[in-house]
């Protein structure tokens, strides 16, 4: 195992036989780092955005800005929204951006360089907020080196020389920790960032390694890969940025065999607890010098990963004590997290009871494969008199719309159910489960006939309470083409491990129309070396729909 290199440090001294990544040794790492702090030393500014797919080129540009006195902004994406945001923000932008942006110089092999001031070298990210909006956070190289030191006295002995692999960007915090500084302080091996179930696979099993990956990907590992090959060479699975259910949890446990460790925190806060799966409902442990105590039924934190260590930071977590650890109760504030996005249901109602025709509202979360905001809107006068004339889907298109400037489409209400009053219990209180029974399912559950790796068929039981039948032909109650689309795409998802980015359709006929009551079945066949996926529905009646469906490596197109 290779000796600790403080952050401040670790690109100044060169350490012969130290590895960085696959092929890539702490000289040739720390040369980068010099030719990026000769590019930024000789660019006017402090603020500087950077971007980059690849972790160890983002690796050597960071710790070059850094060593040239600026401070760094990380972007989530290179999107030209994003830079357009950033643009009256920062100075400069360098990396993978379409629009181009500063380089590398060169030459600079054997170049000192001196350690870094931990509490003048600067980094900002950002968090979605409570309402979606990217909201900026600065933080200090002395919160981020205490992290990872943390880090290193909870897990560190188990790790060893294991190799990092990774599922999540390094542009957010939590990838930026554990897939970057953390590996670079400890000297385990950075490996780039995997998308495919197959290719991580292959990637884990190869060396003793560990897997930094989120709550959506590790749900979704796909139950026909020979996950049994990976016994005993995966150290370690780390999840952050979003609670992982227990179903998933255990899953993971069961097919990696090892048990993943949930780490807690946020962007503000740095990292909190961590709590281990090796049972049912773990406790939260704090992460080494982490202080914490509980008042008015809420989480205290007092931290040297916080912007002012001595000072104890409240949170909107509720807790309770139990052994030497805590149980998270939900938050007090009513904020929840939609695909690692935080979104506030106080202030989405707020915001939709702005608008002109809503009387009251309630927004909850609808659990699912993948969770989903939905509303409960009782209407005005006014907006019953808009429902009755032109019906429930344009009055919800105005609900999205008026939301559209505060509100993305992640952090929008999915489905909307519109009543008299709001559902009230025994006790007078609109409650979670009231608002829930009011929404249907948008598939019917599948009754798998097939699945084999490249195989599948699956019968669908067509009944009337679908919400997809609601309201897109109002003469007759049909199956939409769009939802056949989505379901071949959706259980195509389940049954095979397609890639991430839908690019196209291909060969797409309807043939039939498919109503209410009808039980159809659906052909799916994935064609690898196409990156395509077939369809076919048919049933009693005959043929209803075909098509292929063209997929992608995220990025492509």
């Amino acid at each position: 195992m290779n000796e600790w290199l403080p952050l401040d440090r670790v690109a100044v001294e060169p350490r012969a036989g130290r590895g960085v990544a696959p092929g890539w040794e702490h000289p040739a790492f720390c040369a980068r780092v010099a030719d990026w702090q000769a590019a930024f030393a000789g660019e006017e500014g402090r603020d500087w955005a950077i971007y980059f797919d690849d972790a160890l080129s983002f690796a050597a540009a960071l710790f070059g800005a850094w060593h040239a006195g600026k401070r760094v902004f990380l972007c989530a994406d290179n999107l030209p929204a994003t830079r357009e945001r950033l643009a009256g923000r920062v100075d400069g932008f360098a990396g993978d951006f379409p629009e181009g942006g500063l380089t590398a110089a060169s030459g600079n092999v054997g170049v000192s360089l001196p350690a870094l001031d931990e509490a003048a070298t600067r980094l900002v990210v950002f968090t979605s907020g409570s309402t979606g909006e990217p909201v900026a956070i600065e933080k200090r190289l002395d919160q981020l080196a205490r992290e990872v030191e943390a880090l290193e006295a909870a897990f560190g002995a188990e790790l060893g020389a294991a190799t990092v692999h990774g599922t999540v960007s390094h542009q957010h915090i939590y990838g930026l920790l554990f897939r970057v500084l953390w590996p670079l302080a400890s000297g385990r091996p950075i490996a780039a960032r995997t998308f495919f179930h197959e290719d991580l696979l292959v990637a884990l099993g190869a060396e003793p390694s560990l897997l930094v990956a989120s709550p959506a990907h590790l749900k979704r590992l796909p139950q026909q890969l020979d996950w049994e090959a990976l016994r005993g060479r995966v150290r370690a699975v780390f999840s952050s940025g979003g609670a992982l259910a227990a179903e998933a949890a255990l899953e993971v446990r069961e097919r990696l065999g090892v048990a993943p460790t949930e780490i807690y925190g946020s962007s503000e806060t740095g990292g909190i607890a961590w709590r281990r799966w090796t049972s049912e409902q773990p406790v939260w442990h704090a992460l080494p010098g982490v202080d914490w105590r509980i008042e008015d039924d809420r989480l205290r934190v007092r931290s040297p990963h916080l912007a002012q260590a001595d000072d104890w930071w409240t949170s909107e977590d509720r807790v309770h004590a139990e052994g030497d650890g805590f149980r998270l109760l939900g938050r007090a504030d009513r904020i929840v997290k939609i695909e690692e996005r935080r979104v506030s249901l106080d202030a989405l109602e707020r915001d939709v009871a702005a608008h002109p025709l809503v009387s009251e509202v309630r927004v909850c979360v609808l659990p699912g494969a993948r969770d989903a905001l939905v509303a409960v809107v009782v209407p005005n006068e006014t907006g019953w008199a808009l429902l009755r004339d032109r019906g429930r889907r344009a009055f919800s298109q105005s609900l999205s719309q008026h939301l559209a400037d505060r509100h993305d489409a992640v952090t929008r209400p999915r489905r909307w159910r519109y009543a008299a009053a709001l559902p009230v219990n025994a006790q007078g209180k609109v409650t979670e489960r009231a608002l829930t029974a009011l929404f249907r399912p948008e598939r019917p559950p599948p009754h798998w006939r097939v699945r084999e790796s490249a195989t599948a068929e699956l019968e669908l039981d067509l009944d009337a309470d679908l919400a997809v039948f609601d309201g897109h032909f109002p003469q007759a109650t049909i199956l939409p083409g769009v939802a056949q689309l989505d379901w071949a795409i959706r259980f195509g998802r389940e049954a095979f491990p397609l890639p991430p980015r839908f690019l196209r359709m291909e060969a797409l006929k309807f043939q039939r129309v498919a109503r209410p009551g009808d039980r159809i079945r659906l052909h799916l066949q994935w064609l690898e070396e196409k990156s395509s996926l077939v369809f076919q529905y048919t049933s009693a009646h005959g043929p209803h729909a075909s098509g292929r469906v063209v997929f992608g490596p995220q990025g492509e197109g």
